[in-house]
């Protein structure tokens, strides 16, 4: 494998930005790790983080890199602040750049990367699952498949339920009201049947939650809503919370669940 770490401009965001990438490359002599390339244009996971992490999180938590060194897939993992991948109320587009943006750059950056949408995937954790199913609902033509890890999946639900509190504003900000965010762009229970009555394609959704996760009710909620609308729902729950010790765990079962 090979590990970059690229500081790139966004225009969207009219700032210097940064992301770690994994790109497969073939090799025999490591000692205990082989790693495999395709030997064609490689499918790409999107690996997003959650709301006090950045870019660096996934490989200083778990072993990634060690995890797809066989797979010949690529990884991509961006910063986005705590923006919950949004077009912010009060703030900056990071929807725009995470969705349109973003896969544009790496695919200039990286041209054996593939711009498949059956080759290009998207998971994250917390904050990340809530931007990597909006990725999925909301940009069903670029993304094939989603995975969601402890995902704030139900904002609406978690602000009006106190799940999620909002003493600083941060939501607000990000947002609007939770009046606001009822039936909109933001409120992915409501994206999620809409989507579903456009007739585009949807994707494959993988959904996990620890059963003492404060998100694990909006989980369920999730997994009821995609279940009745009839998308190709992988859900699993089981013991644990809010923390790395079972995402380290459950992104090995999300990279056996991606069609590859």
């Amino acid at each position: 494998m090979a590990l970059l770490h690229v500081n790139f401009f966004s225009d969207v965001l009219g700032m210097s930005m940064n992301m770690d990438v994994i790109l497969p490359q073939r090799t025999k002599g490591q000692i205990g790790m082989k790693g495999n390339s395709r030997g064609e244009k490689y499918p790409v996971l999107y690996l997003l983080h959650g709301m006090s992490d950045d870019h660096t999180i996934w490989q200083r938590r778990t072993s990634i890199e060690r995890y797809v060194s066989e797979l010949g897939i690529a990884v991509v993992m961006p910063s986005v602040h705590l923006s919950f991948y949004t077009d912010m109320k009060y703030g900056l587009n990071y929807w725009t750049f995470i969705s349109q943006e973003l896969p544009t750059i790496c695919r200039e950056f990286f041209p054996n990367m593939s711009d498949r949408r059956e080759d290009t995937f998207v998971a994250g954790l917390s904050m990340g699952g809530y931007g990597a199913l909006k990725l999925g609902l909301r940009a069903s033509d670029t993304f094939g498949a989603v995975a969601c890890l402890s995902g704030a999946l139900d904002m609406v639900a978690s602000l009006k339920g106190g799940a999620i509190s909002d003493p600083s504003g941060v939501f607000r900000n990000i947002f609007g009201s939770v009046e606001e965010m009822v039936d909109s762009e933001e409120d992915l229970m409501a994206v999620a049947g809409r989507l579903k009555e456009s007739g585009k394609p949807l994707p494959k959704v993988y959904i996990w939650c620890g059963t003492e996760d404060f998100l694990y009710e909006h989980n369920l909620t999730a997994k009821r809503r995609l279940m009745e609308l009839g998308y190709d729902l992988t859900y699993e729950e089981s013991a644990g919370d809010h923390q790395w010790c079972y995402w380290d765990e459950k992104i090995q079962r999300v990279l056996e669940w991606l069609p590859l």
